[in-house]
């Protein structure tokens, strides 16, 4: 049997300690707590002895003297192709840029982010549809299923590290609730990704004065839309939904650096997820208002 800890901290984290578990690849500990001392953190593995560690978003580098402890090293759950997308964001980097495809690495972990060797890789198409929420989980039970097939064998020496090509790297940045307030001025589709990449969190969200009072606006769902009009930049207007058979009425659509964006469902702060109808129900008035940008 394996001796191995496990460190993690979102969701995604969870999902994958859950899949580990069930397959019988169970931990001696979890750690969940970034900020936990370097010298408690040594203490507690010296005093379990693993043979090896797994790392899932746990959100801090950790030093030599903590990678040396397992005898066979520390290995790290990320949810891009590495060496592509190295750091804290990944996902919602894919969708940003509007990736066909991302997928899972295993790698090694070194003293620096997400540059140690690999020891596999699965790939993962990316969907229209797809939001940070959704592709995460799914990238999630890709990476326990990877996990489940290759720490037998790594353990044995089956499975030999290989070099990352460090030249052909890029990197992500920590998401902060600034990052997702929309610039009109940007393209239809570079915003409907925002609604997506920042779902649920920070989400794409913009300012819109409603009784003589500026509020934050979420834009929860989205599409791009090619209705052709004369409307200003960030100016609201309506539309009706194209596809009959779903009752969903009229849509916002707010006029973009090039094209619209058809909103389906928006959030005021404070209040719930309503749809565009339901909105405009309660705010008839918003209808040819300019968002403020």
């Amino acid at each position: 049997m394996i001796k191995f800890v496990f460190f993690g901290t979102p969701e995604f984290a969870t999902i994958i300690l859950e899949k580990l578990i069930k397959s019988g690849l169970k931990p001696r500990a979890v750690f969940r707590d970034p900020k936990e001392s370097v010298s408690i953190l040594i203490e507690k593995l010296k005093s379990l002895k693993p043979d090896l560690a797994v790392i899932a978003a746990y959100g801090k580098i950790l030093p030599k003297e903590i990678l040396e402890i397992p005898r066979y090293g520390f290995i790290n759950v990320h949810p891009s192709l590495l060496p592509k997308y190295r750091g804290a964001s990944p996902i919602q980097y894919a969708i940003l840029k509007g990736d066909k495809k991302t997928g899972v690495t295993i790698m090694k972990i070194d003293e620096k982010m997400d540059h140690g060797p690999i020891l596999e890789k699965s790939e993962i198409q990316i969907s229209k549809s797809e939001t940070y929420e959704t592709l995460s989980k799914k990238l999630a039970k890709l990476g326990a299923k990877l996990l489940i097939k290759i720490i037998p064998d790594y353990v044995l020496g089956k499975i030999k590290p290989v070099e990352q090509d460090h030249l052909k790297a890029t990197y992500t940045k920590i998401i902060k609730k600034e990052d997702g307030k929309i610039n009109w001025s940007k393209s239809t589709e570079e915003i409907e990704r925002m609604t997506r990449a920042y779902y649920p969190w920070p989400s794409a969200w913009t300012q819109v004065n409603l009784k003589s009072r500026i509020s934050n606006l979420k834009i929860i769902e989205a599409e791009v839309s090619e209705n052709k009009n004369n409307y200003q930049l960030g100016e609201v207007f309506a539309l009706q939904y194209p596809y009959k058979l779903e009752n969903i009425g009229m849509l916002l659509a707010v006029k973009c650096g090039t094209g619209n964006l058809a909103i389906k469902k928006l959030q005021l702060e404070g209040g719930k997820i309503l749809s565009a109808q339901e909105f405009l129900n309660g705010h008839k008035d918003f209808i040819g208002r300019s968002i403020v940008k």
